[in-house]
């Protein structure tokens, strides 16, 4: 038997290119130390997985002789997944979804595919065993025959187990733990994943069998292995949340099928995650409307408006160095609205320990917030509270002034199909909406100083 042999080949993690020698930057991407050793086969290199069949190719025509057809898509038992799917799982496509660990993955899919009756589901499992799983399902409460289980690490079997059991839907939990035999390279290295997840893919395709691939996120946050795995999949969903809070939010980061500023928002229970068809009267459901501090404000993610509760929470600092403490908002973005306060509205606030936080353990990155965590903070330095069924939204610029928001009549709306008696929203960003159809009071603010007038005067 001929040895094989085994070279060094640098790869980038960043975009997969290749380099016979070590490089502080990626020739093809120019991103600096993301080039990783790994030892392949120099047979390999050259030759495709065996068994899997390529895509057959055709003649070029022009764009306008190309027909269009319509994807057909495969309803899911979540209807907040398939709203973050653009309508449901098309047929041949690939689908990413990655989180960290123990953020609820694995349980999202899986109560998924249990509650699927109309084909058969294949769930390969790299990370966990048969019993495990099957704890998992009984935990959840939808175990079915339907959905088939396979404990495989080796892509050559599990490309087997497909063209065995010709499955409606595979899941491969997770894409990091799959290697294959043609390469010597271990599991989860760049040139593994590119190559499964290429394998997986021309299956998808040349057969018309939605896969679904799970995946672990770094310590910064973003997708594990090389960054052409989110170029090849079809759509790319974030699952991500606190995991010492309830909620967890369903994000898209990429989808050819649908629109990427769709969001879905779970809770996790006992008998796994629960969708959240109203968030706002969840994000609300704790206010203390006799407590300074606490200020509700109109937040929009994706295309759904909700109203979430900030707070805040202001005191004489007990160390030399006054403290600065922020969850679920950006940090940088709390000290410039408290520079903003101090310059243009005159409180003294840089001797002072200011902790804010976003109900819910959410995060938030809209400026539209920005005038509620401001009359948050100034809720509790003064300790005054914020009328109750007062809500507000207003990007606040470096001058102390309220800049206009987007989609202002959805957040008006959102604010009384709650309850709220009132909101404040930026001047001029009216213009063409017709208040005599809502029934809570609008005021319209210009400055900082006219926004704390209505709330505390």
């Amino acid at each position: 038997m001929a040895k094989k042999e085994l070279t060094t080949v640098w790869f980038c993690t960043s975009c997969g290119a290749s380099s016979s020698k070590w490089m502080g930057r990626c020739p093809q991407c120019g991103e600096w130390n993301t080039l990783v050793e790994e030892r392949v086969t120099t047979k390999s290199a050259s030759k495709s997985i065996t068994g899997v069949s390529k895509l057959t190719s055709s003649a070029p025509v022009p764009i306008c002789d190309v027909e269009t057809v319509d994807h057909q898509r495969i309803k899911l038992p979540s209807n907040e997944l398939n709203r973050v799917l653009g309508g449901g799982l098309v047929a041949g496509s690939m689908v990413l979804i990655g989180g960290e660990p123990g953020i609820g993955k694995s349980t999202l899919v899986l109560q998924n595919v249990l509650s699927i009756r109309s084909r058969r589901v294949l769930y390969v499992s790299g990370e966990e065993s048969a019993p495990q799983l099957k704890m998992r399902a009984d935990r959840i409460g939808r175990a079915t025959d339907s959905c088939l289980i396979a404990c495989e690490t080796s892509l050559e079997a599990i490309l087997e187990h497909i063209n065995n059991v010709q499955p409606g839907l595979v899941v491969i939990d997770s894409i990091q733990t799959i290697a294959s035999d043609a390469l010597e390279s271990v599991a989860g290295s760049v040139s593994q994943v590119r190559e499964c997840a290429a394998s997986l893919l021309r299956v998808a395709k040349s057969t018309g069998i939605p896969v679904i691939l799970i995946g672990h996120i770094t310590k910064e946050g973003s997708l594990a292995g090389p960054k052409v795995l989110e170029h090849i999949v079809d759509a790319v969903i974030q699952f991500e949340g606190d995991r010492q809070h309830l909620y967890r939010l369903l994000r898209p980061i990429k989808n050819r099928f649908g629109s990427t500023s769709e969001l879905g928002i779970y809770e996790m229970c006992q008998r796994g995650l629960r969708e959240v068809t109203n968030p706002s009267e969840v994000m609300t459901s704790g206010f203390a409307d006799d407590l300074s501090g606490i200020a509700v404000g109109v937040t929009i993610d994706g295309v759904r408006p909700f109203l979430i509760e900030v707070q805040a929470l202001v005191s004489s600092a007990a160390y030399g160095t006054p403290q600065r403490s922020v969850t679920g908002f950006d940090a940088k973005r709390m000290n410039m609205l408290l520079a903003v306060l101090e310059k243009r509205v005159g409180f003294k606030l840089g001797q002072k320990d200011v902790f804010l936080n976003i109900a819910g353990g959410l995060r938030v990155s809209d400026p539209a917030l920005d005038l509620a965590v401001i009359s948050a903070i100034l809720s509790s330095n003064v300790d005054m509270k914020v009328p109750r069924l007062t809500a507000m939204t207003g990007e606040v610029g470096l001058s102390g002034e309220i800049r206009q928001v987007t989609r202002i009549e959805q957040r008006i709306a959102e604010a009384e199909k709650m309850g709220f008696e009132q909101i404040l929203v930026p001047s001029h960003n009216l213009k063409g909406i017709d208040l005599s159809r809502f029934r809570l009071r609008v005021t319209e603010v210009s400055k900082v100083e006219e926004a704390f007038k209505a709330l505390f005067s």
